[in-house]
């Protein structure tokens, strides 16, 4: 049976000489699988490249509830990005957030909700010429709040520490080292309360930013199981600076 859907692109395999599977996050049946038999070849009607990390999708599919690997009949990319893949420093965000949501979604279930965002969230990098520097931090806190494990904010603002472990804050130390703390407690609790509109009016240094990437991806760690580690953010420390 077929149907209309838009999607996300999170991975490419190659399949055979000329053939790819490629996984991606779609609005109607979350994280599929699709074997696209030819993408290789040079006139391929629906070619590798259209398969970028993270690119916008259109898509007409084949949907079997029983089947593992689908299959597509259309696809466009839709809307079509105009600056991630060409902007070193939006490029390695993409790869960055990239990795993270390919570890954080498994499920094969539509998340209209979910995909909103992160679909929302594409475009508004892609569109973006300025300020970039926080997005990622502002991304992956955001993000928590589809995924599940949202801090509890009663007391956000007040507290000194917060608990990564179980999600909230505290105005007493924990007994662990899986916490923030001042002036970390006080940067994550502005990430919370901030939107695209204003993330790039928060004021941090490049060790306050990598310090707090490293605690939420700490933070994933500890509520999604087998997340694993994240390799990319070490680059996109660098080109950030």
């Amino acid at each position: 049976m077929l149907h209309k859907t838009r999607g996300i692109v999170f991975k490419t395999t190659d399949y055979g000489d000329s053939s790819i599977i490629v996984q991606v996050f779609t609005e109607k049946f979350g994280l599929q699988s699709y074997i696209v038999n030819g993408a290789k070849k040079p006139k391929a009607k629906i070619a590798r490249n259209m398969f970028q990390p993270l690119h916008l999708l259109d898509m007409v599919v084949y949907y079997k509830n029983t089947g593992n690997v689908q299959r597509i009949k259309e696809l466009k990319n839709s809307p079509q990005l105009q600056t991630i893949p060409y902007d070193v420093i939006k490029s390695s965000l993409a790869i960055f957030l990239n990795e993270v949501l390919y570890k954080a979604i498994k499920q094969q279930t539509a998340d209209e909700n979910l995909f909103e965002f992160v679909f929302n969230a594409i475009e508004w990098l892609d569109h973006q010429s300025e300020g970039l520097s926080n997005f990622h931090l502002f991304f992956l806190t955001r993000l928590t709040r589809y995924l599940g494990f949202y801090p509890d904010r009663y007391l956000a603002g007040n507290a000194d520490y917060f608990d990564l472990k179980n999600g909230v804050f505290s105005n007493y130390k924990p007994d662990t080292i899986l916490y923030l703390s001042p002036p970390h407690t006080q940067n994550f609790t502005a990430l919370l309360e901030a939107t695209f509109e204003n993330i790039l009016q928060l004021k941090l240094t490049n060790d306050e930013r990598r310090y707090l990437v490293q605690k939420l991806l700490d933070y994933y760690t500890l509520h999604i199981e087998g997340f694993g580690n994240i390799r990319s953010h070490e680059v996109l420390e660098e080109v950030l600076g």
